[in-house]
């Protein structure tokens, strides 16, 4: 779900710039707390008639996709050093 960025949105005046759900102040984390804490997409759903299943998916693919960008620019190679090995982390 590639589109999740027309759901989640980001605004710096809104809930501290944490994402949130189409401009509503239910975040992304709210969401997962929800569902952490024991409850169904169903009893989410009917807590927050304005949501949808959409908007849930949304917030799994949005963490997803955050997820997987930090795991990119956290996964460098060690710098090789003028010998050609490896030199653990750092270039003498």
């Amino acid at each position: 779900m590639n589109h999740y960025r027309e759901i989640i949105t980001i605004e710096p005046d809104k809930r501290s710039g944490q994402p949130c759900i189409r401009g509503m102040r239910i975040t992304v984390y709210d969401i997962f707390e929800y569902l952490a804490s024991g409850m169904t997409v169903a009893e989410v759903l009917d807590d927050f008639p304005e949501l949808t299943e959409i908007d849930l998916r949304a917030c799994f693919a949005y963490a997803a996709d955050k997820e997987k960008s930090q795991m990119e620019t956290s996964i460098r190679p060690e710098p090789i050093g003028p010998t050609g090995n490896a030199t653990g982390g750092s270039v003498p």
